[in-house]
């Protein structure tokens, strides 16, 4: 039983290899497929990702259901994604020749449409992204983008000079109202 358990009916180097081929295939897919499929699952996206590990099983481990085979497909894997991210993280260049820049979908509170439909996103789902940062509509947003990783950046607008002169304005009734206190507070009854 121990012997079956161990045996590597495969060569080393093919086990070796397919992780490796699979790996790189998929993050090209990923990459051509979108950021979106990273940061924002849907129902049908989980079932797809779900899917997706179960199809290339096979291809990662070929007719091996050994525990040695498993242990080397999972080593290599992640050997290869730890080379991976050290090769990503000492080239800037590399890394976003691989990993994709940020998409501008709103700036000054008007949306890119053309950015929208390149990351398959719709204005319903921009705004639920908002929404989920604190705001209403979209002129309220002075840039949302979606980073390489499929995270949003919301950045608010500064509020404008007629915003910032009414705070004041306020600020200044206040301060008059509690002089006005003040002053009634001293006043013999």
């Amino acid at each position: 039983m121990l012997d079956h358990m161990f045996h590597l009916p495969l060569p080393l180097l093919e086990k070796v290899a397919r992780p490796i081929i699979v790996y790189l295939a998929l993050i090209v897919l990923l990459r051509v497929f979108g950021k979106r499929e990273l940061a924002q699952l849907n129902p049908f996206d989980l079932v797809v990702l779900l899917s997706l590990s179960n199809t290339v099983q096979n291809a990662l481990i070929g007719d091996d259901n050994s525990v040695s085979g498993g242990i080397v497909g999972a080593l290599t894997l992640l050997t290869i994604n730890w080379l991976v991210v050290r090769l990503l993280y000492s080239s800037p260049k590399l890394e976003r020749l691989i990993e994709g820049t940020d998409q501008t979908l709103i700036l000054n509170g008007i949306i890119d449409h053309e950015a929208l439909r390149k990351e398959v996103l719709s204005e319903e789902e921009l705004l639920a992204v908002i929404h989920r940062q604190g705001f209403d509509d979209f002129d309220e947003v002075q840039e949302c983008s979606i980073g390489p990783n499929g995270s949003f950046y919301v950045r608010g607008r500064k509020p404008s000079q007629e915003d910032e002169r009414y705070a004041v304005l306020l600020d200044r009734l206040d301060g008059l109202g509690r002089e006005l206190r003040d002053l009634k507070a001293r006043l013999p009854a």
